[in-house]
């Protein structure tokens, strides 16, 4: 019994070990069954907005502020003392030379006039008495009926009279001349100001406070100031060109009011504040500069012809200096710029960008060397 045990046990332990690979080959495993596992997507790119390098015809230009000025500006004073009769403007319009504003009480200087020619009357009507004596002794004084005396005397009372015509001519003259000033008329032709006095007022030519003011408004200046060291480049742009042109801008200093050129350098630099005073001329033909009015001024030294320029974002400013982000084919690359000046929200770029290429404008505070990114299109009204 103890023999047949033995060869049982061992065929059970065969088919043990045999089944299982018998079995495989039937039904396959679990793990076959199973999809294999596909590749971990990609990392999604870096949404960015991108615009292209572009080129335009940028000025190169010194920037101040300055001031507008009328070209003549009078204030009108009277030059006698009278009581104001009539006023023969509206305030604020346009006056020419010549044009009659303001009537001084004219009868105290016509009654002054009047006097004096009746002085001169009175003292030709002497002259001529005394000439006609002086004739007559002159035929005496060799008959001795008259001494020589007596006749140089006569000769001496002729040229006193002469003399006294003179001073009647002379009162005369100053006569009409406070009369005609009586009739107060526009120096020069520009737009009156505000009146500050009525009829019925006394004026006096003492009085510190005038009557009212005349500004020339076409052509205007402009007058800024800017710093020593950029004469040199003012003196040598302008010995190139012959002229250089300067464009007057709105407080937003970016709408532009007018566009004239420089026309005074001032014949010495101030040395408390180390500028120079500049001015320049405008037609003003539209009447967009006003006498005192504030305004931005750009001095164009030259034009930088198909510069590359890119919106001002763009640029960044690293431990390395600036740089941009280009896009390549599959991702971006840091790219060291030379930013040569940045105005109107546009880079102008110096080196390190061409034009046509294609550069990151928003999202790039996300992006590092080698980053995906993920074009996305610009908003509506967006910068660049």
């Amino acid at each position: 019994m103890r023999k047949a045990a033995i060869p049982l046990t061992l065929a059970l332990a065969l088919g043990a070990a045999v089944l299982p690979r018998l079995l495989g080959t039937v039904a396959p495993s679990a793990e076959a069954q199973a999809p294999p596992a596909s590749a971990p997507p990609s990392a999604p790119g870096v949404p960015v907005t991108a615009d292209t390098v572009a080129t335009a015809d940028v000025p190169v230009f010194l920037q101040a502020i300055g001031t507008a000025q009328a070209y003549n500006m009078v204030t009108i004073k009277s030059r006698v003392d009278g009581q104001i009769v009539k006023i023969a403007f509206a305030e604020g319009q346009d006056a020419k030379a010549g044009d009659p504003l303001i009537q001084i009480d004219p009868r105290p200087f016509q009654a002054v006039l009047d006097q004096a020619m009746a002085t001169k009357q009175k003292d030709e009507a002497q002259l001529a008495s005394a000439q006609a004596d002086l004739v007559r002794w002159a035929e005496l004084v060799p008959q001795g009926v008259k001494s020589r005396q007596t006749y140089d005397q006569q000769k001496a009372l002729v040229q006193q009279l002469q003399a006294a015509l003179k001073a009647d001519e002379a009162q005369i003259e100053a006569a009409r001349l406070n009369l005609g000033y009586a009739d107060i008329r526009a120096p020069i032709s520009g737009r009156l100001g505000i009146r500050m006095v009525d009829i019925g007022n006394m004026v006096r030519a003492t009085d510190a406070a005038g009557l009212v003011t005349i500004s020339q408004l076409k052509p205007m200046f402009v007058s800024f100031t800017v710093p020593q060291e950029n004469l040199h480049k003012i003196h040598q742009k302008k010995g190139e060109t012959g002229e250089l042109a300067v464009i007057a801008l709105g407080a937003d200093n970016k709408t532009e009011l007018a566009r004239g050129k420089l026309s005074v350098i001032d014949n010495a630099i101030d040395q408390p504040t180390g500028t120079i005073r500049i001015k320049a001329t405008f037609a003003n033909d539209d009447e967009r500069l006003w006498p005192g009015e504030f305004v931005n001024v750009r001095l164009v030294l030259s034009v930088r012809k198909g510069a590359p320029t890119v919106p001002a974002q763009t640029v960044q400013d690293g431990p390395t200096g600036s740089y941009a982000y280009v896009i390549k084919e599959d991702n971006t690359v840091e790219r060291a710029v030379e930013v040569a000046a940045v105005q109107d929200g546009l880079a102008i770029i110096g080196k390190g960008l061409s034009p046509g290429e294609r550069i990151v404008v928003d999202g790039q505070y996300r992006l590092t060397n080698g980053a995906r990114v993920k074009v996305e299109a610009k908003a509506p009204g967006a910068a660049g």
